[in-house]
């Protein structure tokens, strides 16, 4: 190059420069001017209010490419998001916010100190991007982008922030492992090729949590209170409890939930579904009904509304689990857990005895597009309570219908409502057999009776196996039993075998495993066991029928009075009443006759029911009662206004067994 062009090379590069500072003082300086203002302007705005809003708009006006008006604006959606669309619209502002402040601030994101003030003049940064990498994180899980979530949260750790702040990567990781566990790497490459695998690869996420805790420590022991070094703590622990509750470690989940006890995160909820894993019914409701008033209205399943209302159900009070779920389902409104509202409330209308409303709940709930957030439960265990519940409405629709018309077999509308009702119940069965056959996890949840991931009883547990392999469940229930830790939960488990061995017809076998049941399981607790017992004395109430022990089935048939008579008009046998009535109306008492109720008058352990038929203002009036064997009040004086006879007549001989909704079955003339 001769001096000419080497003269010619440095003026360009001058001139060129000099363009340069041109802009970069036209340009840079205004944005640094602008998001000064922006900054400024955002202290004391919440973004997630109306607000929030007007000043993302406002912030993306001033500076598009700046981070904070994107964050506002993702922020601001995502508190009001309730369904798939909803948070599929937050994904966008919440990415590009993302990028912009990895983009603008990746120096002050990677900056670890203990120094207070130069940790002051980053926090902001590295708290904002922990709070919308939440957000983000939110966002597809709540949108089922499982892989796009894994793939943040590894994004997240690149930065090896000092504090973490909202987004817990360890803690999400495990999460994300744990939710996912019953899928492969042929599914998600994040994942191993077992349940047993996810589940130690979830764990060992929580082991290097702890581990980060412990090296980070050096830096912000000097920033932040022990508080704080605390909470990071209780948040593995958090989750420790959840994998050792699953995996049935229950000296391991016990020790951790110890180490949570007395503190502000103690896990309630999960606490409670624990301890129904162990049978410790009294003390699930307990803490149940502590989240229940801390409930802060989160837009997501409220699991204390599902399982507690199967512990009402476990009680023997399914009206009262209805009615709660009726005030939760109309407080909530169609956000996400209204789809597992619905179940709960169908399940509870089924055992209340109201199948037609039990119906028209499920069908709800399996028409309703679930989003499951904030809870490891996920569609398929949504798709299979729905389908589990179905089939106990199924059959006890079949027993209704023979309730309501003791000469069934004759009525060709009664055969012919069976018939079609066992059509169904086969395709029913079928769909949940293969359900049940797919289900990867039935070892955990489906043989060992009462997990943290079961979504059904334990009762219903029986209609989805009754029909199958009966010495398989058999063997199946007998290993349970010897290996199990459980000790509250064995009689469940003979309960089982039991009636399993009813269906081979070893009555014997099965009334002498049923009686030492009530005989030596001194952890039976009465009120927070009556659908046990109830089931019990059925089972004892039909092996009494098929040896001919004819004053054992009469008092086994008015304990299962006693402790759930709602069960009865759907029972294998013909229930029996003594029956006194006063007043003439010869042809309503005629057509009471039809149901299948056994009135006498030689079994002293009958309940004894009280009819008054009347006249009203020119309106026929039935008034009953029923008192058990003992003279005890079940049921308090009712009156029926007679309007529609049939109606009346299904209100009545339901009413008798503490049935209050209307439901007719049958077709009666």
């Amino acid at each position: 190059m001769n001096v000419h062009s080497k003269i010619k090379f440095f003026l360009l590069l001058g001139f060129s420069l000099l363009i340069l500072s041109v802009f970069q003082s036209a340009y840079a300086a205004p944005n640094v001017a602008k998001r000064y203002e922006i900054n400024a302007k955002r202290v004391g705005v919440y973004p997630q209010s109306e607000e929030g809003l007007a000043a993302s708009r406002e912030f993306i006006r001033i500076d598009s490419s700046y981070y904070v008006g994107w964050m506002f604006q993702g922020l601001y959606l995502s508190e009001r998001a309730a369904d798939y669309l909803g948070y599929k619209n937050v994904i966008a502002p919440l990415q590009k916010a993302l990028t912009l402040i990895e983009k603008d601030y990746a120096k002050e994101l990677e900056i670890k100190t203990a120094d207070i003030v130069a940790y002051y003049q980053i926090q902001q940064y590295q708290q904002d991007y922990s709070t919308i990498a939440y957000y983000l994180f939110t966002a597809y899980q709540n949108s089922e982008m499982n892989e796009e979530s894994f793939k943040l949260l590894k994004r997240v750790q690149k930065w090896d922030m000092q504090r973490e702040w909202q987004l817990n990567t360890y803690t999400m990781l495990s999460w994300l492992t744990h939710r996912n566990r019953f899928y492969t790497a042929k599914k998600y490459d994040f994942l191993l090729n077992s349940i047993d695998q996810n589940e130690k690869l979830s764990n060992s996420y929580l082991d290097s949590g702890l581990h980060q805790i412990e090296r980070l420590r050096p830096y912000n022991e000097n920033i932040f209170s022990d508080y704080y070094i605390q909470y990071d703590y209780l948040s593995i622990y958090h989750y420790k409890c959840i994998l050792y509750a699953y995996n049935f470690n229950i000296d391991s989940a016990q020790h951790y939930f110890q180490l949570m006890d007395g503190t502000a995160m103690f896990p309630y909820n999960n606490y409670a579904t624990f301890q129904t894993v162990l049978g410790n019914f009294r003390e699930a409701e307990e803490n149940y009904e502590i989240v229940s008033s801390i409930d802060n209205g989160d837009k997501k399943l409220q699991e204390w509304a599902y399982y507690g209302s199967i512990l009402d159900i476990y009680k023997g009070n399914s009206l009262l689990a209805a009615t709660n779920l009726r005030d939760i389902i109309k407080a909530a409104g169609s956000t996400p857990g209204f789809g597992w509202y619905n179940i709960a409330l169908a399940r509870a209308c089924s055992y209340e005895g109201s199948l037609s409303e039990s119906k028209k709940y499920n069908e709800r709930a399996a028409n309703f597009k679930e989003l499951h957030i904030g809870t490891t439960l996920g569609q398929s265990q949504y798709e299979f309570a729905i389908n589990l519940v179905s089939l106990l409405n199924t059959t006890k629709s079949v027993n209704a219908i023979k309730f309501e018309d003791k000469n069934w077999w004759w009525h060709p509308k009664s055969l012919f409502k069976i018939a079609k009702l066992k059509i169904e119940q086969f395709g029913q069965q079928y769909l949940i057999t293969n359900q049940f056959a797919a289900n990867p996890e039935r070892e955990n949840v489906i043989y060992k009776l009462f997990s943290t991931e079961n979504v059904v009883t334990w009762d219903e547990t029986w209609f989805l196996i009754k029909d199958f392999s009966t010495n398989f469940f058999h063997d199946k229930f007998k290993n349970e039993l010897k290996s199990d830790k459980r000790e509250k939960v064995y009689k469940y488990y003979n309960l089982f075998l039991a009636k399993l061995a009813m269906k081979q017809g070893k009555y014997k076998v099965a009334k002498d495993r049923l009686s030492k049941i009530l005989k030596f399981s001194e952890d039976i607790d009465v009120n927070y066991e009556k659908l046990f017992l109830a089931r019990c004395y059925e089972a004892l109430a039909i092996c009494a029928d098929k040896l001919d022990d004819k004053d054992q089935y009469q008092f086994y048939q008015a304990q299962i009075y006693r402790y759930f008579p709602q069960l009865l008009p759907f029972a294998d046998f013909s229930p029996q009443m003594s029956y006194a009535s006063i007043g003439n109306n010869k042809s309503l008492e005629k057509k009471l006759k039809k149901f299948n109720i056994k009135w006498t008058n030689t079994n002293k352990y009958a309940p004894k029911v009280y009819i008054n038929f009347s006249k009203e203002e020119n309106k026929d009036v039935i008034k009953y009662s029923v008192n058990d064997y003992q003279g005890n009040i079940t049921i308090p004086e009712t009156k029926i206004v007679v309007i529609n006879e049939k109606e009346a007549l299904n209100t009545l001989a339901y009413g008798l067994f503490g049935i209050s909704t209307l439901d007719s079955q049958a077709d009666i003339d």
